[in-house]
């Protein structure tokens, strides 16, 4: 089929709403969305409205030539899984589309690939994670003692995360595991003494688990006009911290730490 051919509508919203809601798990903001989808809506002769939130995609898709070929759908996102390589590459994917008017057949093949392109390996990131957190440890006054319980803190929370995530479990029940077992390595050195700065281990190991994208995101979506979205981003990072912050009282507490000196 050639882009001049007529596309169904139900072939075209399939592919918006498999696109859409990819878009959406891997961190993209609701400005990104309709922009990247409105580039093959534009190309492709077609009208397209779209109200995305986090939890899912309804789109309206009218052919401009036939107002009879006309669908609306909805599906929802797959879990949020920030990969903004895929974010990229689908950007690049409807440039391409608008410039060299592909068909939509190689759009669907292309996608097809992105989606089964394989992330990075879990102990990589586990190690990127714990490499950050150690050097936001020296940054916080931590000696290399402390940036060392705070990198073995941060890799195995991760880990722990992972697990969680990979079991199917739900993702806030991994958030409080990882920061549980996170605090509790980095205050058994408190507990220790290892270290000038202790308390600066502790306070950095569990930072990766701030959901910096979706509150970014939720400034974003708040800016451009996408109020539902900016509400559920907001009320999930909220959800994400109280989360992080009960696995973190929970472990200083069966440690018996009272106050950072």
């Amino acid at each position: 089929m050639t882009p001049e051919e007529k596309i169904p509508a139900q072939r075209f919203a399939d592919l918006l709403l498999d696109m859409g809601t990819y878009l959406m798990a891997s961190g993209a903001h609701c400005g990104r969305i309709t922009s990247n989808l409105g580039r093959l809506a534009a190309t492709w002769g077609f009208d397209v409205d779209m109200n995305p939130s986090f939890k899912g995609l309804l789109i309206t898709v009218k052919d401009q030539n036939n107002p009879a070929n006309s669908v609306t759908s909805y599906r929802n996102a797959p879990s949020h899984n920030v990969h903004f390589a895929g974010i990229t590459e689908i950007s690049h994917l409807s440039w391409e589309v608008w410039d060299n008017k592909l068909s939509i057949e190689t759009v669907e093949k292309r996608f097809t690939k992105i989606k089964g392109e394989k992330g990075y390996n879990s102990f990589i990131i586990a190690l990127a994670v714990g490499l950050s957190c150690a050097g936001l440890c020296l940054f916080s006054m931590g000696d290399l003692y402390n940036a060392l319980i705070a990198f073995a803190g941060a890799s195995i929370g991760f880990l722990i995360r992972r697990k969680i995530d990979n079991l199917r479990f739900n993702s806030m029940l991994g958030i409080a595991a990882a920061a549980f077992v996170t605090t509790l390595i980095s205050g058994a050195g408190y507990r220790l003494g290892v270290g000038i700065h202790p308390e600066a281990a502790m306070a950095t190991a569990v930072l990766y688990l701030i959901p910096g994208v979706p509150l970014i995101n939720t400034v974003i979506d708040l800016i451009e006009g996408y109020l539902l979205s900016a509400l559920n981003r907001a009320l999930f990072a909220g959800f994400v911290l109280l989360c992080i912050a009960a696995g973190m009282t929970l472990c200083i507490t069966l440690l018996g730490i009272n106050n950072f000196n």
